[in-house]
């Protein structure tokens, strides 16, 4: 069995001021979540699972789905404010939606097999598809999944500050915790993030980060659902709360009911978290598509 990629594309791009999911940066129009694709099939996934946002389904069908017809199983869900959440006393309205795990959570009905989630709006680099496929064929478990970690250094932006979530690992390279850095910016002395009370400290640039590439056995659907539900409940009077996957990956290591191995990756990544960062993916793939590393269009 082959196994699925799932593409959370449901996010507002609030930051990028516009659909950044959808965004050209290739030279025939590829979207990031493109390159996405093309290297995932060629790692050996079988199937792509969109989630996305009802508001542009019709768009997102015409300029992205409409490319791989063929080529690809694919099947959408659909990130619905109300997906999951059972009303509880005290429930205010969201306008934001609910994060990253109730993003994958929504897709339960539509993925069967072991899964990589990814971000739209990343580029991984063929490496981490490959190792990702080889850990879902062979070691992916219902109690042991696995993420691609990448390298500190290799994730940041110039134009802005970031968030990342920086890996602590044991000797046998299984996930002891993530640890969410927000505020991060290189500068001349170093890299260095916010703290919570305003400081600011200095990060290892060959740290492991998470880039929420996440690979899962279909039993993880069983546990988000749990753990959504008592978020919820817990968060029902704040309407910026969000399910983070990393955060819910902490508690099932911490409970012991997961174990997550890390697959080190020391390709660049590449995103556009801001405007500004436009004109560089453009360049790199520019770079990589002359060099042969890519065909122009991907999906002929």
């Amino acid at each position: 069995m082959k196994p699925t990629l799932l593409i959370l594309a449901a996010g507002m791009g609030s930051r990028y001021g516009g659909l950044k999911q959808l965004d050209a940066v290739g030279a025939r129009g590829e979207a990031l979540m493109d390159y996405s694709i093309y290297d995932a099939i060629k790692a050996g996934f079988g199937k792509v699972v969109y989630v996305i946002r009802r508001d542009f389904e019709a768009a997102f069908k015409e300029k992205i789905a409409s490319r791989w017809a063929g080529k690809i199983k694919q099947d959408f869900a659909f990130q619905d404010m109300d997906k999951y959440v059972t009303e509880v006393p005290g429930q205010v309205e969201r306008q934001k939606p609910w994060g990253t795990a109730h993003a994958i959570l929504v897709a339960k009905e539509a993925v069967r097999e072991p899964f990589v989630a990814i971000n739209a709006d990343d580029y991984y680099g063929y490496a981490g598809f490959e190792k990702m496929a080889r850990f879902l064929s062979n070691e992916c478990a219902p109690a042991n999944y696995g993420m691609v970690g990448y390298v500190l250094k290799n994730t940041l932006s110039e134009h802005g500050v970031v968030s990342r979530g920086v890996c602590r690992m044991n000797e046998h390279h299984h996930l002891e915790t993530v640890t969410e850095c927000t505020g991060i910016r290189p500068t001349k002395e170093g890299i260095f993030y916010k703290k919570e009370n305003g400081d600011t400290a200095a990060l290892d640039g060959n740290a492991l980060v998470s880039m929420n590439i996440w690979g899962f056995h279909p039993h993880i659907f069983d546990l988000l659902e749990t753990g959504f539900s008592e978020f919820v409940k817990a968060n029902a009077a704040n309407p910026t709360a969000e399910f983070y996957i990393s955060t819910f990956a902490n508690q099932l290591i911490e409970d012991g009911t997961a174990t997550f191995t890390v697959l080190p990756n020391d390709e660049k990544w590449f995103g556009v978290t801001y405007q500004a960062d436009r004109p560089i993916v453009q360049k790199a793939f520019s770079e990589m598509t002359a060099a042969g590393k890519y065909p122009s269009p991907l999906w002929e």
